[in-house]
């Protein structure tokens, strides 16, 4: 990954479980919004499979760059996710965003 490049990573459970299928609805929702949005790259949803942690879900997505990222976080269609869906449906979540470390 050029080290420009930004990984953004979100970790988290949902109000509703995690075998339901409002789950998978939030899931295959959130992956159709999310992607779509201009600079989103490598979009994919993952599923907790450790013992070591208690989320239960994430999301993982890779940015060129910082303008990118910072161009993403404030896109329409982003900002209305997070206050339509995001705050109403995730009950706690851990973000990261990492650079490769040279």
């Amino acid at each position: 990954m050029n080290s420009k490049r930004i990984k953004h990573m979100v970790v988290f459970n949902l109000q509703v479980g995690k075998d339901t299928p409002e789950a998978e609805q939030f899931l295959r929702g959130s992956a159709q919004e999310l992607a779509a949005i201009p600079g989103v790259e490598q979009f994919e949803v993952f599923r907790q499979v450790s013992a070591k942690t208690d989320y239960d879900f994430g999301f993982s997505m890779v940015f060129a760059d910082q303008a990118a990222y910072d161009a993403y976080n404030v896109h329409p269609v982003h900002t209305k996710y997070v206050a339509e869906r995001w705050v109403n449906e995730v009950s706690r979540f851990q973000e990261i965003d990492l650079t490769v470390y040279e």
